[in-house]
């Protein structure tokens, strides 16, 4: 299970990473990916629509199952990955390269409470 030291995580296998513009991109774990299965089907949230830390504000569908994207942080989605909606295998690819959507936090102390890719490869273990 790839866990790249630079992303932030979430219990519910999300992960966060920063961009330049100051907006981070979120997609979901290798881990996830894998338990998931054949990814078929991505619905992703509006542009502009802000969401509380923890709602529900995407939709992915494998084969095995549907399973709801949760937002790490509480803010605005800025950005959506159409081109991933297009082609959501991409995300059985490389989990890590297929951002989802981008957001930009409302507060800062959101993404210190998230986990390491240390914490998460344990949590992910159990």
């Amino acid at each position: 299970m790839k866990t790249p030291e630079h992303l932030k995580y979430t219990e519910t296998h999300e992960w966060l990473g920063p961009e330049s513009d100051g907006s981070y991109a979120v997609g979901i774990t290798d881990h996830a990916q894998q338990v998931l299965g054949d990814i078929v089907f991505l619905e992703l949230p509006p542009v502009g629509r802000r969401y509380a830390q923890g709602e529900a504000c995407a939709v992915i569908e494998s084969v095995k199952a549907a399973s709801d994207i949760n937002m790490p942080v509480a803010g605005v989605v800025v950005a959506a990955n159409e081109d991933l909606s297009k082609s959501p295998e991409q995300v059985n690819a490389d989990a890590y390269a297929a951002w989802m959507f981008r957001v930009k936090p409302e507060n800062a102390q959101d993404i210190a409470g998230l986990m390491d890719a240390t914490a998460y490869a344990g949590h992910a273990a159990k």
